[in-house]
Parts: C-alpha cells; structure tokens; sequence
C-alpha cells in the first residue's frame, strides 16, 4: 500500500478554489496492487467519506502506482466534489500529457471522486449524470479455447451461467500474412462458436491487434456467414489510420477503443466508419472522459461497449455510466475469465448480490457511488501480497516479434 495525505503535498501556483466543507476534503489518497492484476485507489476525505476507484493498468500497474502518488500531490486538501476541475489539472497540469499511464492514474482518481460525491449526495453515480435511461445492461464474457471443441465447451458454460453473448479471440499468433491453415482455424472456432450459441445469442470476434490489415480483410468475408456482433481491434492503434480500409471491407459490425485514451484519439475512428466504441474506465480518463467519449460517438451514431476484463470497481464505473448513457449496447466483464487467478472479481465486494447475471444482464444498480461495497480487509490483505502480472511476449517461428 502507498499512501498520500495532507502532510506530504507541495504547493501549488495560482488562486486557490474556495474554501470547501470539511466534510468532502480529501485528506488522504492510497494504492493497494491486488491479485490478480489489478490497482485499486482509496480517497478518504476529512469529513470521513471514502472513494474506490480501479487504475489499473494490465503490466504496469506498479508504474501507474508511482503516477497517482504524485497526482494525489494536485487533490489532496482540496474538495473533492470538483471533480471536473481535477480532471482538468492532473490531465493537463504538465507540460507532457497523455498516454495510458497518466490516463489510467486519473481514471482510478477520477472512479473514486464520482464514488464520494455520490455517497456525499445519497445517489448512485448515474443519478449524478442525469438519471438512468435503462434499467439494466447486458453483458458479455470472454471465452478462450484453442480447438473447435473447446470453444464449445467454454461457451456452453457461459450460456449455462445465464450470459446470452460471449466474446472470443479470432486466433492466437498469427503470421503477417496467414497460412490457408491459420485462415481455417479462425473459421472453424467461430463456426462452432454460433453452433452451440444458435440465432438467439451473440458472438463478438476480437482479432486483439494481432492481424495485420491484409489478414483482417482477408478473413472478414469469411466470417459473415456467421453474424458476429462484431469484430474487435483488427489493426494496431498506432494503425488507426488503416481502421476506415477494414469497416469498408466487411459488412459486419467494427469496433476497436480498449488502447485509446482519449476523445481525440477516438475521433479518427469514428470518422472511419466504426460502429461500436471500447474506452476502458480505467485507462480513458475514468468515468469523466468516457461520459465524453460516449456523446461524441453519439454524434456518429456509434454505440458504446467499454472494455473491461478488470475488478469490481471498473466493472461498477462502467455500468453507472451505462445506466446514464443511451447509446450503451452492451458490458464486458470479468467474472471467471482465465486472467483472474489468484482473486476473483468479487473477492473484493461485501455483498456481490448487485453484480449478478439476471437473463444476461446486470440490473440498475441503487445504492449511493459506484454501488459496491468495498471489503476493504480483504483489499488490504491483498495489497500485502501484491502481484507482478506481466503480458506474454510472442515470437514467431523466425523469432522476430509477434503481436499477444
């Protein structure tokens, strides 16, 4: 655990905001990096109101760690209901901005303002957006397997715990340009997908950046028969200049926005022609960026799907967004995928009652801030234990460099 409190602040130039209440200072900010890769973030103000948000950033978690001890430095003594006015200082209070370090810091920051304000006001954090335009948000899980069968067997799991989509990668290494065999594989896994998921469920196709542009359109008309709901991250980020070839391509539904970090980042892809945007709550800004993230892709007729495959308090982040957000299609989450061992998702909540799968769907959550109770012991025994959860590097059979 890494603690921030109102002794161990530097001063700041400029006027300062008015003086708050006591009751919403924040006095201390501290990190705990809990199995199995994730960072939570506790604000507690003076008056004793306590905030949870979730920086994690999937690798380099404790980078990020070192990044929201020095944003504390810019919130702590100050109120912590001026949440936009924060966002706007640890976001462009220095000279060099941007990135998903810095982003992920503010997110986690920024998830446990939204928390605190509203327990301050006795809201979830939707009603602090402007009320719930839905009562519930469908979700999704991710399913892995390398064969045909096994895909099979891992989506009739998913449909046995009530989900009605799920979401799978396309392949695993692929090479720049694809074997007839890697084409074949993609095929196949995907058709026994939509075999055991029939017409009434949903199957998205994430490609993961690992196929070049050439493979992505090749394999796309391959793929139609089998209605994906859409098909995730065909190209690179640093490639989003190639995104707009791809959605012309293919008739099926594209999408892409787990490694972009900020409006204008998405703005490029939403001219391409995307039809689905994935910010992460944890790496885009929190819950204050993706609101915008979310009405500019509105502009586009775009429908918001963030990307989540973290810990409660992301997954809680998302879905007050999307009880507030009309263009919400639908939730991924975490619950089981193959990344949590060590802890579970809802390890960490008291009561994970408001997190469970209703006819595939998570109903309005009610209580005051993200809605979920924090165990906090159960956070701070993990912190002691800590983790170093690193991503996979890939080679190809050449041993040069492949994308995970």
């Amino acid at each position: 655990m890494t603690a921030i409190s109102t002794n161990s602040t530097g001063n700041t130039t400029g006027s300062d905001p008015a003086r708050p209440a006591a009751e919403t200072v924040i006095r201390t900010v501290e990190t705990f990096l809990v199995a199995p890769r994730w960072l939570f973030v506790r604000i507690e103000t003076e008056g004793g109101i306590v905030g949870w948000g979730e920086a994690t950033c999937e690798g380099r978690s404790e980078t990020v760690r070192t990044a929201v001890d020095q944003l504390a430095e810019l919130v702590v003594g100050r109120d912590a209901l001026r949440i936009e006015d924060h966002w706007q200082v640890m976001t462009k209070g220095s000279f060099y901005r941007g990135g998903p370090i810095l982003a992920s810091a503010v997110s986690g920051i920024d998830q446990a303002l939204w928390d605190i304000a509203g327990k301050h006001f006795g809201a979830p954090v939707h009603q602090l957006l402007g009320g719930p335009v839905r009562d519930r948000i469908r979700v999704y899980g991710w399913v892995g397997g390398d064969e045909p069968a096994e895909v099979a067997d891992h989506i009739a799991e998913q449909v046995e715990a009530g989900l009605t989509a799920v979401k799978m990668n396309a392949s695993g290494r692929m090479s720049p340009v694809a074997t007839v065999a890697e084409l074949d594989g993609v095929v196949e896994r995907v058709a026994a997908a939509r075999e055991v998921l029939g017409h009434h469920r949903d199957v998205a196709v994430d490609f993961h950046g690992r196929f070049t542009l050439a493979n992505a359109r090749r394999v796309a008309p391959l793929l139609e028969p089998f209605r994906p709901f859409f098909l995730e991250e065909p190209v690179v980020p640093e490639n989003s200049h190639l995104i707009g070839d791809f959605v012309r391509s293919t008739t099926t539904p594209v999408s892409t926005g787990e490694r972009l970090y900020s409006r204008q980042e998405f703005l490029p892809v939403l001219q391409a022609g995307i039809a689905v945007a994935q910010p992460d709550l944890s790496h885009a800004g929190g819950i204050t960026e993706v609101r915008k993230i979310a009405a500019l892709a509105e502009v586009y007729d775009v429908q918001l799907a963030p990307h989540c495959p973290l810990g409660p308090l992301a997954l809680a982040s998302c879905l007050q967004v999307g009880f507030a957000t009309p263009n919400y299609l639908i939730q991924e989450q975490s619950i089981g995928i193959h990344y949590n061992q060590g802890a579970e998702v809802l390890d960490y909540v008291v009561d994970p009652e408001p997190l469970q799968f209703v006819d595939g769907h998570i109903e309005r959550l009610t209580a005051p801030g993200l809605g979920v109770e924090v165990d906090e012991q159960a956070v701070r025994a993990a912190d002691k234990r800590g983790h170093a959860w690193r991503g996979p590097v890939w080679r190809h059979a050449d041993g040069s460099f492949a994308e995970w």
